[in-house]
């Protein structure tokens, strides 16, 4: 990316992790986009220029994070898909550069309960659910590419997508209804080991 659009992928990131953490620390209802936007260090007209609403900016790394599996699975094009599938989806749940610099003001058991609460917010399951259908489509694609299909004619890459995306939600449920004790990576693994072992490359 040229440096414009690193700043933009910059912005959209900041002002995500702001939402989600806020969300999560305050309650949704009680955050407002100015909150947000100052959190993020922007403007509330820099908000609304990236996002139409606080439930799309929570959404959006949910969003990112999908995405980035598939961009990860073009930069390994060689190698077992499901090795490769496996590598692309953990590289997602390590601490980002946002979640470093301003890492949760509460203890692990606090921010997994506050998530908890977040996610059955209506609003913000639309976008999730909107999310979710864009990035299972691309991840569907980025499959197919890496094993010379055809993501318009082809069963198996969007298999492997939906997979894959049901792997990455039931994980996450699992991991909120379950508390912190598990890593979310070690889960992540167990079931696309688990799917993998199932779903053989054709």
């Amino acid at each position: 990316m040229g440096l414009r659009e690193r700043k933009k992928a910059q912005t959209h990131a900041a002002l995500s992790w702001a939402a989600v953490r806020l969300a999560v620390e305050r309650g949704y209802d009680k955050v407002k986009v100015e909150d947000i936007a100052e959190a993020a260090g922007v403007s509330p007209r820099t908000f609304n220029n990236y996002f139409s609403s606080k439930a799309e900016a929570i959404a959006f790394r949910h969003l990112d994070r999908c995405l980035r599996i598939a961009e990860a699975l073009r930069e390994r094009p060689e190698g077992p898909l499901w090795d490769a599938v496996t590598h692309s989806v953990l590289r997602q749940f390590e601490p980002d550069e946002e979640a470093v610099a301003h890492p949760p003001a509460t203890d692990a058991a606090q921010w997994t309960a506050g998530v908890r609460v977040m996610v059955e917010e209506p609003a913000l399951r639309g976008e999730m659910l909107r999310a979710g259908a864009v990035t299972e489509a691309e991840i569907a694609v980025a499959v197919a590419e890496r094993i010379g299909g055809d993501a318009e004619r082809d069963l198996y890459p969007h298999l492997v997508a939906s997979a894959v995306m049901g792997a990455v939600n039931t994980v996450i449920a699992h991991h909120l209804r379950t508390g912190p004790s598990v890593p979310v990576n070690d889960l992540l693994t167990d079931a696309l080991a688990r799917i993998g072992a199932g779903l053989s490359t054709p």
